[in-house]
């Protein structure tokens, strides 16, 4: 009898061991908001340490030449979610604040998401974060694959609880969360780590969206108290970064706790390159900021961890997009990848199995400005300006233009993206507060609120700023200058001739009498 009970339980163990071998890995998708190509410690940060972040490099691949789909927000987080070039369904620009987008605004529901798919295989779904790709109804993440969502639907929103904007509430599967207290990142780390425990026995796929470091820059002191060497501005991005980092670490303890790492597929990177003269993020060597076509607009920090599959502290130097987290995951999932998907499994080209490059060529559209890179050339049209042709092998900063030295390499790339043009279809919408070509108000009468009372403005301030800011260089020079009745030299306090969201911000916290310390009064 005693015999006959231990080969039931070795037969038993077999079983278990083949299941456990069998389970299919898990998926998680870091998503920063804005964040520089140079703002993380393994890309080259000095000031702001990022630990756990850079965990992800040590312990995995960290991508050069990894890229957005778009130089802005909502555009490049429809790239990641569908898999493929959001042009090619019409998602081309940001919608603007929720009360005036387009009718149309969202992810097309014939067109799946990546929840959706790993939701069929059999993997719990969860979302934690910033949105940006729906507001009505068919169109939220409770909607669209995702089995949890804790987060808000917008661009943007305040980090703090106390003051929530009315536009942009939290919610939790859509319902109104009127009882949150903690910072929002600190919020979405333990949304996170919970949704992870839940969902321990089975395998999971989680999103978490950041909106940090977008603005508007807040962070308590527990965090921007780590920097007693910075001041302002950069002191409070700081903490917005460090909470960030922090949240990424308390995540990957949880899933080491839970003894899951080898079997968990990471990613990390940015929606799009950061926007240097408002927030003070880093993109250099790189040329220009966020909404530009230059490389500091689209090419991003891109991290992937998988432990047991591959190998640690490599570094990879071929061009990757963000849409590649889509492909990579479903294939880790055992997801046959669909044909229309413009993005590829990674794994094979990082481990070496797979001989050749993900991508010869890509290509970027927002309106009138696109961009197209094949190889180490790379073709930039501004709408203000001719094509301008740059050899990013020696060039990386793209400050040397070749258009009239190398007319061949012009018309080469200028063939690329004629072809790609092809497959895609007119944008189904604009932006619908004066950006992204679409020009129905004037600057000044658009923004008159800027003026209005404090308690009036603050919530509507990143929305009022951006309107405004017409060359989306994140800051606005005397000509955009929207609010007659307010001297423009007393908000451009350093005298640079750009005023940014947050020297607004503190010219009306110098009209309240608060401390003009940098850092935004909680709401």
């Amino acid at each position: 009898m005693k015999k006959l009970t231990l080969l039931v339980l070795m037969a038993l163990s077999q079983v278990t061991l083949s299941l456990a071998a069998e389970r299919k890995p898990n998926i998680l998708i870091f998503l920063a908001d804005d964040l520089g190509y140079a703002d993380l410690g393994c890309q080259g940060c000095k000031d702001i340490p990022t630990p756990h972040i850079d965990s992800l490099a040590q312990n995995g691949v960290r991508f050069t030449d990894g890229y957005a789909t778009h130089p802005v927000c909502a555009p490049s987080r429809a790239g990641l979610m569908t898999g493929m070039y959001q042009h090619r369904f019409g998602f081309e620009h940001n919608p603007g604040p929720a009360r005036l987008a387009a009718p149309n605004f969202g992810l097309p529901r014939n067109v799946p998401t990546l929840a959706e798919k790993l939701k069929a295989a059999g993997y719990a779904t969860g979302m934690i974060g910033k949105w940006h790709l729906g507001y009505k109804e068919g169109l939220r993440p409770w909607e669209r694959g995702f089995d949890y969502f804790f987060g808000f639907l917008g661009g943007a929103r305040t980090y703090y609880p106390r003051y929530p904007i009315e536009e942009e509430p939290l919610l939790r599967n859509g319902q109104v969360v009127t009882n949150e207290q903690e910072y929002l990142t600190d919020a979405f780390a333990r949304e996170a780590v919970a949704l992870i425990d839940r969902s321990k026995d089975q395998p999971w796929f989680l999103y978490l969206a950041f909106n940090a470091v977008h603005g508007p820059l807040e962070a308590p002191e527990k965090y921007t108290s780590r920097f007693p060497n910075l001041t302002g501005t950069r002191r409070t991005f700081a903490g917005m970064l460090s909470a960030m980092d922090d949240a990424v670490g308390r995540v990957l303890e949880k899933i080491r706790a839970l003894n899951q790492e080898t079997n968990t597929l990471i990613f990390f990177y940015s929606d799009n390159g950061g926007p240097t003269l408002q927030t003070t993020s880093r993109n250099d060597p790189l040329r220009g900021y966020k909404a530009q076509m230059f490389e500091g607009g689209i090419r991003v920090p891109f991290l992937m961890q998988w432990r047991g599959v591959v190998p640690a502290g490599i570094v990879y130097t071929s061009m990757v997009m963000g849409f590649d987290c889509h492909a990579t995951a479903l294939a880790a999932a055992g997801v046959p990848l669909d044909e229309n998907l413009d993005g590829v499994n990674l794994i094979p080209f990082v481990t070496g199995r797979t001989n050749g490059v993900p991508h010869e060529w890509l290509c970027w559209r927002a309106g009138e400005q696109y961009a197209v890179r094949l190889g180490e050339w790379k073709l930039v049209r501004r709408p203000e300006s001719a094509p301008m042709l740059f050899n990013l092998r020696e060039d990386i900063s793209e400050q040397r233009d070749l258009a009239h030295t190398h007319p061949d390499q012009v018309q080469r790339l200028h063939a690329v993206f004629s072809e790609w043009g092809k497959r895609t279809m007119p944008a189904q919408w604009t932006r619908s507060d004066g950006r992204a070509g679409l020009r129905t108000q004037t600057a000044a009468g658009a923004t008159s609120t800027l003026v209005r009372s404090v308690a009036e403005t603050r919530p509507r301030l990143p929305q009022i700023f951006e309107q405004a800011d017409r060359d989306h260089s994140g800051a606005l020079s005397k000509d955009e200058w929207p609010a007659p009745r307010i001297e423009f030299g007393a908000v451009d306090v350093n005298g640079d001739g750009l005023v940014t969201e947050e020297e607004v911000r503190q010219y009306f916290q110098r009209r309240r009498g608060d401390a003009p310390d940098g850092r935004s009064t909680p709401r």
